[in-house]
């Protein structure tokens, strides 16, 4: 199973984060299948950024994002698409 999740990084006690997209086996900070944005709690107030399109691919392909990550997508006012992008019906020529 594929997850949207977390990853740790920065120095001790200066946590900073980068959301990607990793099989749920795989380490917390090991291999990971793309980099989505990045989380940065030590700033004020907390920075979160996102690619959107990104996103929105993986959660059309079925990548369940974790609680923490859903939290934090919900934070940057970005709400994800969650139905499958269709392209708009072709008119009929007159």
């Amino acid at each position: 199973m594929v997850k949207i999740r977390l990853a740790r990084h920065g120095a001790k006690k200066r946590p900073f984060y980068r959301i990607v997209v990793a099989d749920s086996r795989a380490p917390r900070d090991g291999r990971f299948i793309e980099q989505l944005g990045y989380y940065d709690p030590l700033k004020d107030p907390a920075v979160v950024q996102l690619k959107t399109e990104k996103l929105n691919k993986w959660l059309q392909n079925g990548a369940q994002p974790t609680d923490t990550v859903a939290r934090l997508i919900k934070k940057a006012g970005q709400e994800p698409a969650t139905e499958p992008v269709t392209e708009p019906a072709a008119e009929p020529a007159a």
